[in-house]
C-alpha cells in the first residue's frame, strides 16, 4: 500500500507538470506573441482551415495536436481508474474545448473543432496505451511504476526541449 501511495503522489506531480507544460504551449504559446493573435476567429467544420489553405490537411499540425494529449490519456488511466470509458473521453473533450475556449477569450489563439477532435483522439490514444502497458504488467502498481519512469524521463526531455527553444539554443526557431 505505501508503494502505491508513494507512485500515486509521483504520477499526480508528473501529471501537473504536464498540465503546466500544456498550458505554457497552448495557452501562452511558449511566450512567443504572433500575427494571428489579433484576429480571433471560430472554425465549427473540422479541418476547413487545413483544407482551404492548400486542399490537403495539414498532417504535422494534425499530428502534433494528436500527439500532445496522449500523455493526458496515459495520466487519465492511471489517475481516474474508476472512470467509464465515456467519462475519459468526454474529459479529453471538455479539457480541449476549454483550452479552445481559453484561446478565443484571451486573444490568443482560434476556437477550432479540429483541435478539439484531435485532441480528443490523442487522449483517448493514450488512454489505449495506458490500458495496453496495464494489460502487460500482471500487477497495476507495477505498471504504473512503469509509466511513472518513462514520464519522469519524459519530462525531463520535454521540459529540456522547451527551455532550450525558449533560449534559442535549438536549430528550430519558432517565432
Amino acid at each position: 500500500m505505501k508503494d502505491n501511495n508513494r507512485a500515486n503522489k509521483l504520477t499526480k506531480a508528473l501529471f501537473i507538470i504536464y498540465l503546466i507544460a500544456l498550458c505554457w504551449i497552448l495557452l501562452f504559446k511558449l511566450g512567443v506573441r504572433f500575427s494571428y493573435m489579433d484576429h480571433r476567429s471560430v472554425n465549427f467544420i473540422p479541418f476547413r482551415e487545413a483544407l482551404r489553405s492548400n486542399g490537403k490537411i495539414n498532417t504535422p499540425e494534425t499530428i502534433l495536436n494528436v500527439l500532445i494529449f496522449v500523455p493526458f490519456g496515459i495520466y487519465t488511466g492511471v489517475l481516474f481508474k474508476r472512470w467509464t470509458w465515456i467519462n475519459k473521453i468526454f474529459f479529453f473533450f471538455l479539457s480541449s474545448l476549454m483550452f479552445e475556449g481559453l484561446q478565443f477569450m484571451l486573444r490568443i489563439g482560434a476556437f477550432d473543432i479540429t483541435d478539439i477532435i484531435t485532441n480528443t483522439i490523442g487522449g483517448a490514444i493514450g488512454l489505449l496505451v495506458f490500458e495496453a502497458i496495464e494489460k502487460s504488467f500482471s500487477n497495476s502498481v507495477k505498471a504504473q511504476k512503469f509509466i511513472n519512469i518513462i514520464a519522469a524521463i519524459g519530462t525531463i526531455f520535454m521540459i529540456s526541449l522547451l527551455v532550450l527553444l525558449k533560449l534559442n539554443m535549438l536549430p528550430v526557431r519558432y517565432q
